[in-house]
């Protein structure tokens, strides 16, 4: 678990994560709720909210975020309908959020080859539009957490990174994975009330703090992201105090 530290006013200092990854979870139950004639209405509820995390981190210097929009098995399951809507999603809402962010470089992690090729596209320009910024979000699209370690590994034999005297490193597969910079999760946000991680990052949330939460992910609002941050908090105390 590690921390970044930033002062308080009165001369404190607060732990904060260095690294997030939020399980955004919720967006269909939450039109249903709100009586809306799809959950696509949902998905773009959602897929707007991420704007607000990103601000949220900016005022609290968290530059390292990795949010899990899409798995795999979302795109081989859900109805084709739905399905092309979150593609728009994907192709449209969220490399212009992220462009006009201004401080977040984009990376992307998950098998973009499920993707129609102009979302695909889409992504690749973001990600080389926003190269040289100092923060970093990386969007899990298409992701399956176990073929995320199988790349790190192949990258890892590919790069000449196994001694044959000695077994792999596990640090030459971190460093080998997709994404920022950053690899390892510090504190996983999980909302709507489930408590599973989804195959999220399994490999870089070996040590993580998991805080869950019963928003669903339209309604998590900055209070419910500081109660996760001060559970996390909780936790680096602990940590401190007893070794």
């Amino acid at each position: 678990m590690s921390t970044t530290q930033a002062s308080e006013p009165d001369g404190a200092v607060s732990l904060m994560p260095r690294h997030v990854g939020v399980v955004m979870d919720g967006n269909r139950r939450w039109a249903r709720r709100a009586r809306l004639s799809s959950a696509s209405e949902g998905h773009r509820r959602g897929a707007d909210h991420i704007e607000d995390l990103l601000r949220w981190c900016d005022d609290r210097r968290i530059e390292h975020l990795t949010v899990y929009v899409l798995s795999a098995d979302n795109i081989r399951k859900r109805s084709s309908a739905e399905i092309g809507f979150l593609f728009g999603l994907v192709t449209d809402v969220l490399p212009t959020l992220i462009t006009r962010a201004g401080t977040w470089s984009l990376h992307v992690t998950g098998d973009t080859g499920l993707l129609p090729e102009r979302a695909a596209e889409s992504l690749r320009r973001a990600e080389e539009q926003t190269a040289d910024r100092p923060s970093h979000l990386t969007l899990a699209i298409g992701y399956d957490g176990r073929e995320d370690i199988v790349a790190g590994i192949r990258r890892a034999v590919r790069e000449g990174a196994l001694d044959p005297l000695h077994e792999l490193e596990p640090d030459a597969i971190t460093s080998r994975l997709s994404g920022g910079p950053v690899k390892e999760i510090d504190l996983v946000i999980r909302t709507s009330g489930e408590q599973r991680l989804s195959g999220f990052c399994p490999w870089q949330t070996a040590h993580a703090e998991v805080h869950v939460s019963d928003r669903l992910w339209p309604d998590f609002g900055e209070q419910d992201f500081d109660a996760a941050l001060a559970q996390f908090h909780a936790a680096s105390e602990r940590a401190r105090r007893h070794g």
